[in-house]
């Protein structure tokens, strides 16, 4: 995989910025899963500029140089959770785009992402809580955070395909090539 020397240096300049966010997320305590999905934003750009194995290797050095680099190493967990999920959404995306005679894509499409979310959320809120709790929970603790995870869910993919389709469209047209 040989990489021009505009597309390297501008995935640098991604690499930073994803770097600045996870950075910044240990500091400003109040944003730091906006700050966290930002940084998980970026591994999508590269994937669907430069492709999946170029994505890959970008998720790897941000989680890599995030576990050097951030104050606060368990944010790095959570970046990864969110940068791996990018992978896997724009992989099903991609798997779906090989299939143009199947039948309701775009269901399809919705049920794997959930599927790959809830295969990583939900052992990580039965058998690994003490990431998430300070205390024990069961019972409709449990039951209301496994919603709140799939509100959560939701809202992170709603807001990431609104910002390849909105933001980085718009971004993109705006870059010399």
């Amino acid at each position: 995989m040989f990489l021009s020397a505009k597309t390297l240096a501008f995935t640098g300049v991604l690499l930073a910025l994803a770097e600045l966010c996870i950075v910044a997320s240990g500091i400003f305590e109040w944003n730091t899963l906006v700050l966290l999905a930002a940084a998980a934003f970026l591994v999508g750009i590269v994937i669907r500029e430069w492709g999946m194995k170029a994505g890959a290797a970008f998720f790897t050095a941000a989680v890599v140089l995030g576990v050097f680099l951030a104050p606060n190493k368990i944010y790095c967990v959570t970046f990864g959770a969110m940068g791996l999920y990018v992978l896997a959404d724009e992989g099903v995306f991609r798997m779906m785009q090989k299939r143009p005679l199947m039948g309701h894509r775009r269901l399809w499409q919705a049920v794997l992402k959930w599927a790959v979310f809830n295969v990583m959320f939900l052992p990580m809120v039965l058998f690994f809580p003490q990431l998430l709790f300070l205390k024990p929970i069961t019972g409709w603790w449990l039951a209301g955070t496994i919603l709140l995870g799939q509100a959560a869910w939701f809202l992170f993919d709603m807001a990431y395909d609104c910002f390849q389709a909105t933001i980085w469209g718009r971004i993109r047209g705006r870059l010399p090539h």
